[in-house]
Formats: structure tokens, sequence, C-alpha cells
């Protein structure tokens, strides 16, 4: 499993609440390859709450999108936007000191639409939350000069 490096730091504007390491209020991701997966550990605070000891689920929405996200990003190398995203909440996701990986693939391309698999896990292992997402593709050559980033791993 390799680090993805983050291509967005430094760059003037960029605040993403779920991946920019400088956000005070940010989720704070960061992006692993691990074969055709992306992954990320990530460990939950109060500060991210709905309930008692409960991850909201909103947040959790944003950690499984954003994963996704990553893996439009390093895979095809372009940006991509959700048009459509399914979650099934499965079991609460609890605050606790151990990480939470949250896993996606690609499971199907028809032409410029992809579709990601995603699921968070608990630090034992089981399935909290999994999602379906579709996500429609930029074409590399229709970017705006600023979203030419490549998404490379560390050390690469």
């Amino acid at each position: 499993m390799r680090k993805i490096k983050n291509p967005w730091i430094g760059v003037e504007g960029y605040n993403c609440f779920a991946c920019c390491p400088d956000n005070p209020h940010g989720l704070h991701m960061e992006f692993y390859e691990d074969g055709d997966d992306v992954v990320c550990y990530w460990t939950p605070s109060t500060d991210f709450l709905s309930w008692i000891d409960t991850v909201h689920g909103g947040v959790q929405a944003t950690l499984i999108d954003e994963t996704c996200g990553w893996v439009i990003s390093r895979k095809f190398q372009t940006v991509g936007v959700t048009s459509k995203m399914e979650l099934r909440y499965h079991k609460p996701v609890h605050v606790t000191s151990e990480p939470l990986e949250i896993r996606a693939r690609v499971v199907e391309v028809r032409r410029n639409l992809v579709t990601v698999e995603a699921q968070i896990l608990s630090p034992e292992g089981v399935v909290c939350t999994s999602a379906t997402a579709l996500f429609f593709l930029t074409p590399r050559e229709k970017l705006d000069p600023i979203y030419h980033r490549d998404y490379v791993l560390e050390d690469d």
C-alpha cells in the first residue's frame, strides 16, 4: 500500500473540508492505493457526532464521497463529479481511538460514467456503511488548466 500524493497542497484557494490538511474544521483525510482500491484511515472525534458516540451520517457520506472521488482522480487522472450516491447505514460508526477504514474501488465504466463502490469499516473490520456512487468524468483535455494535477504515489 502506497500513499497518494495530494497535488492540491500549496494551491491558493484550496481548503477542501474533506482532504485539506490545513482546514481547521476539516476531516484531514489522506489516501493510499492498495491494488485496485483507494483507502483512507480516519480516526473520528467528538467534533463529528450526531448522537452520543455516533458519527453523523452526513460526515459518513462525506468520507465515502471523498474517497470515491480520489478513486476517480487516481485511476483516471482527471476530475469527476458525483451524479448519484446511494448509501446504506448498516451499523453505527462510533468514536474510537483507532482509525476507521474507508475503502473504494471502480466496479463499472461506461464511457464517461464510472460506478464506484465503497465501505466504511470499523476498527474490527465490520462494515458499518456501504455505498454505490456514479461519477461523471471530465475528459482531461476539457479540464480548466487549474485542474491539471497528477495524482501520483509518493516517492514516484
